[in-house]
């Protein structure tokens, strides 16, 4: 290790200790860096900038992981079926898809979910809770995304551009969706007939 900081902070890993301290919730880090990050949950700094979009981050790595929104990259590929996915943790999440795992089960109705963000917003339906408002209309969201999405029916902002026609979308799936224009692309089929679609709900409407 290049300087004895870098070693110290190395040794904690083994060790669990955690000297840095938030002082409003208690939580422990093994480095100063990484409690002045965590402190921006509290204060609500978000010093990353998305130049696409406008919208913030507290750390760059959601930064660089946002951008891939617009720059469509896909890093992370299903191994079973191809698709992409631009984080680890989303395509981890997919591959549940194919094995039928279903981790996270609500305790009120039993319904189980790939992921534990998809269980916490699910839960919301039961207790009615809708922490996320519009400061513009009051209208309320069980999730932060779908709170960001309303906000552009207000802004007008139409962030994601299809690089084929330019045309813009206020959500990144609608933009997914409209891009199969092009591609051609029709991932749902009807099992009686076979006919593809480019949306699940004109398969639903077949």
């Amino acid at each position: 290790y290049r300087a004895p900081s870098v070693l110290e902070a190395h040794r904690r890993s083994h060790t669990g200790e955690r000297p840095f301290t938030c002082s409003v919730c208690g939580k422990g880090f093994t480095e100063s860096g990484n409690l002045q990050t965590h402190q921006r949950v509290h204060t609500g700094e978000r010093p990353f900038t998305c130049s696409q979009c406008g919208e913030g981050f507290s750390r760059l790595s959601n930064l660089q992981t946002h951008q891939r929104v617009h720059t469509g990259e896909r890093p992370f590929t299903c191994s079973v079926c191809g698709k992409g996915f631009s984080q680890l943790g989303n395509l981890q999440g997919h591959q549940r898809v194919h094995t039928g795992e279903r981790p996270f089960t609500c305790s009120q109705c039993g319904k189980g979910f790939t992921q534990s963000c998809s269980l916490q917003a699910h839960q919301r339906y039961h207790t009615g809770e809708k922490p996320f408002t519009c400061i513009q209309c009051g209208m309320g969201f069980t999730e932060s995304g779908s709170l960001q999405a309303h906000q552009r029916v207000h802004t007008g902002e139409k962030p994601f551009n299809c690089s084929q026609c330019g045309k813009g979308f206020r959500q990144s799936g609608n933009l997914q969706t409209h891009q199969r224009v092009h591609t051609g692309e029709k991932p749902f089929t009807c099992s009686q007939c076979g006919k593809g679609f480019t949306q699940s709900g004109s398969l639903q409407k077949h």
